[in-house]
């Protein structure tokens, strides 16, 4: 395709005029056709076999910039704009960001399927269609407000298919119909993202905010990512969505098999199915019952194929995480599936009845999603070395000993094509002249940049390019939420859900304590600005409390004339990743500060360690691996260890009373969640809430660390004016981030998992 003569020809026929006299919504919707017929020109990827990756989530992010660096366009393109007059940034402003996911789980998922149609390999994603995705963030009165975030327009990347298969509910048959997006490889092949959806879906339903009735299967079930489930209708609606989802991929498996020719028996020769947390389990007894019913199995030899075809990877260790349904609640919506459920359930029973801790279904008559795919399926992966190795010590310690060759490590990555050289594109140039371009491919050649560790003249772009990525996103905070930031502040970030065990309480205590600081005469050398983005569940009653801190923060320090020089806080409406691909660049501080233990792997600390930030954090997760590349001189790593964490939930020996009392630098943060100025502000029910669950339970031991936390947070300021200092360690987290590419994570993953062909 010539794209230059495409392009014009393209504004004609649809606006009726050149390109320079188009508008700028106008050319998003040409550049995303001229990138939908470049897109034409691509292959799908095939093989003998194929990998069918379920998730409820992918957040996939907006697709346009992406899709032009996949195919090789983005910088044509750019300058054909330039060229008239327009700004392809501003155009890619146009594009409404796709709903689908939420967290960490979704952005995996969607780096997944960009690096398995990179490496060409045959593939495709199961999901659900959500019109209005988990949910548009608003704040109003320093509260959490969500209200439904609406992104599908007429003109989009969704492909409505000719596909549909009938789901049989205890109470009703629904008829799906699949929409495909498709997922373009870098300088390779393409796969699809297969998602399903109703069509008797009834947008009208959702009231007031996110309220809606959740008993109107037909017009509810793809509304809402997640859905409230903090009653039984809620329960139930999740358990729609999950079965709706895997009876549709589960059929469009089996179809795909018949089409090919293939012998059923064979499944697991040509068919590889990765479920992606617990949410897809029901595809397991969904296989085996339309194998049996309808294909003439018999359950021995159905049970054997699908347990050769299906692999699960574990995302947590939080036990409420791992889904439990009733078996009534199953019995109500999917009556179809229990006596499957209970066929496999009595099997385990019966070969290891004197263990009830690998029981499928336990004595409350709860059915354990996560014990049908560990016995099940062939194949158990944790996210990063230290989560798997939790694992198979002590959370799932009882199935390792039954499957030990089942356990396998695969530690998750994230795709440099959205992370570096779409969010990131000077940094990406920089490297490009520097090292060469092999690390577009193979990110492992990023650490060729370590022959530049004494360089000024490489160091001092790195720092020029970080400081302009501030003053970009300095720009976009003041348009979006009206605040005033400094550019030449340190910035540190805290982006991720919100969540206890994330512990964004523990950074909201580091403010008060430095506002508290600043109060009495102790400035910083360089003012400081704590940046956080993130979504809480709307039952998720201390997240949202949480949020509601944060907020009071924010407009207690950024108002006080004495403090807000020094010290800005803000907290950034609807984190999306969008708002990530602007944050991110611009961080100088990355805060990955779970309780350790507690995050299987994180991404968001291999994004902000590709761009250059540094990490303060503790001993969990993947930076545990990022921790080992860098070495200790670069990285701030504070906090007990995460034996000391299993220690003391083993003993149920942490009281958090003990360390507030104990400590006046912890009792003075603490107390100040309820003090005269915070309740001036904010809300003394939410505040007190708050207050009362770190002195009382502090489930994931906030106080524990909170001294460490402040001292080592010290540090890393104090470093930050070192900048010949800074800027090496700036050099050597890039130059190492290469391991976390998640075209390696893939490339494992079908190494010893999928082995396709």
């Amino acid at each position: 395709m010539e794209v230059k003569t495409h392009f014009d020809k393209l504004a004609r026929k649809l606006y009726g005029r050149p390109i320079n006299q188009c508008t700028t919504q106008e050319l998003y919707h040409v550049v995303l056709q001229l990138t939908k017929d470049a897109m034409t020109e691509k292959k799908y990827n095939e093989g003998e076999k194929k990998i069918y990756y379920i998730s409820a989530e992918f957040l996939i992010g907006k697709l346009l910039s992406n899709n032009l660096i996949n195919l090789g366009l983005y910088d044509e393109v750019e300058n054909i704009l330039k060229e008239n007059g327009k700004s392809l940034t501003e155009i890619e402003n146009e594009e409404p960001e796709p709903s689908l996911g939420n967290g960490g789980l979704g952005r995996l998922a969607a780096c997944f399927m960009d690096s398995i149609a990179t490496l060409g390999l045959p593939g495709c994603g199961i999901g659900l269609n959500y019109h209005y995705g988990l949910f548009h963030q608003v704040f109003k009165d320093y509260l959490q407000n969500a209200e439904k975030d609406k992104w599908i327009e007429k003109d989009s990347w969704l492909k409505k298919t000719d596909v549909t298969f009938d789901v049989k509910f205890g109470d009703r048959t629904l008829k799906s119909v699949m929409y495909d997006i498709d997922v373009t490889g870098y300088d390779s092949g393409m796969n699809k993202l297969h998602l399903f959806d109703v069509e008797t879906l009834d947008e009208s339903l959702v009231k007031e905010g996110i309220t809606f009735d959740k008993t109107a299967i037909d017009k509810n079930l793809t509304l809402f990512l997640y859905p409230d489930d903090s009653d039984e209708n809620g329960n139930l609606l999740r358990i729609y969505q999950e079965y709706f989802m895997v009876s549709n991929g589960a059929q469009l498996i089996i179809k795909d098999m018949k089409e090919q020719g293939y012998d059923l028996h064979e499944m697991h020769k040509h068919v590889a199915i990765q479920i992606n947390d617990t949410h897809p389990t029901m595809v397991i007894p969904e296989l085996i019952r339309i194998l049996t019913q309808e294909e003439e199995f018999t359950m021995d030899d159905a049970i054997e194929v699908v347990s050769k075809t299906c692999a699960y990877t574990n995302h947590t260790i939080l036990a409420e995480a791992l889904e439990t349904w009733p078996l009534a609640y199953l019995e109500k919506v999917v009556p179809v599936l229990v006596p499957i459920i209970k066929e496999l359930a009595n099997r385990i029973k019966k070969a290891h009845k004197d263990n009830e801790k690998v029981w499928i279904i336990d004595d409350d008559k709860r059915v354990h999603m996560a014990f049908i795919d560990i016995h099940y399926g062939y194949s158990v992966n944790g996210v990063a070395a230290i989560h798997t190795e939790i694992l198979k010590n002590t959370e799932l310690h009882d199935f390792y000993v039954l499957y030990p060759e089942k356990f396998n490590n695969k530690t998750n990555g994230i795709t440099f094509r959205r992370w570096l050289l779409e969010c990131n594109r000077p940094l990406a140039k920089l490297l490009d002249e520097t090292i060469g371009t092999s690390y577009r491919k193979n990110a492992d050649d990023l650490e060729k940049l370590l022959e530049y560790v004494n360089d000024e003249e490489v160091l001092g772009k790195i720092r020029a390019i970080k400081d302009q990525k501030k003053v970009e996103l300095v720009k976009v905070i003041k348009d979006r939420e009206g605040i005033e930031l400094d550019p030449n502040s340190i910035f540190d970030v805290q982006v991720k859900r919100l969540h206890e065990y994330k512990r964004q309480q523990m950074n909201a205590l580091y403010i008060i304590h430095k506002y508290l600081e600043i109060k009495a005469g102790k400035k910083p050398k360089r003012p400081i600005t704590c940046i956080f983005g993130a979504k809480a569940a709307p039952a998720y009653v201390i997240a949202r409390d949480i949020i509601h801190l944060l907020l009071v923060l924010q407009h207690i320090v950024n108002n006080d004339p004495e403090v807000s020089p020094y010290l800005k806080v803000v907290m950034v409406t609807n984190y999306n990743v969008d708002y990530a691909e602007k944050l991110i660049p611009a961080c100088d501080v990355s805060e990955q500060i779970s309780l350790a233990s507690k995050e299987a792997s994180g991404t968001s600390n291999m994004k902000f360690m590709l761009n250059g930030a540094v990490t303060l954090g503790t001993d969990d997760g993947a930076n545990v691996e990022i921790h080992e590349l860098v070495g200790d001189d670069n990285i701030y790593i504070f906090g007990v260890d995460s034996d000391t964490v299993i220690n003391h939930y083993k003993k149920a020996d942490y009281v958090s009373k003990d360390y507030y009392k104990k400590s006046a630098v912890i009792k003075e943060a603490v107390d100040f969640i309820v003090s005269k100025e915070a309740l001036a502000v904010g809300h003394k029910e939410n505040l007190e809430r708050l207050y009362k669950e770190l002195l009382n339970k502090d489930w994931f031991m906030t106080l524990l660390d909170l001294e460490d936390y402040i001292e080592k947070k010290d540090k890393i300021f104090e470093d930050f004016e070192n900048q010949d200092k800074w800027k090496k360690m700036m050099l050597v987290n890039i130059a190492k981030a290469g391991f976390f590419s998640s075209d390696r994570t893939i490339a494992d993953y079908n190494k010893d998992i999928w082995k396709l062909k």
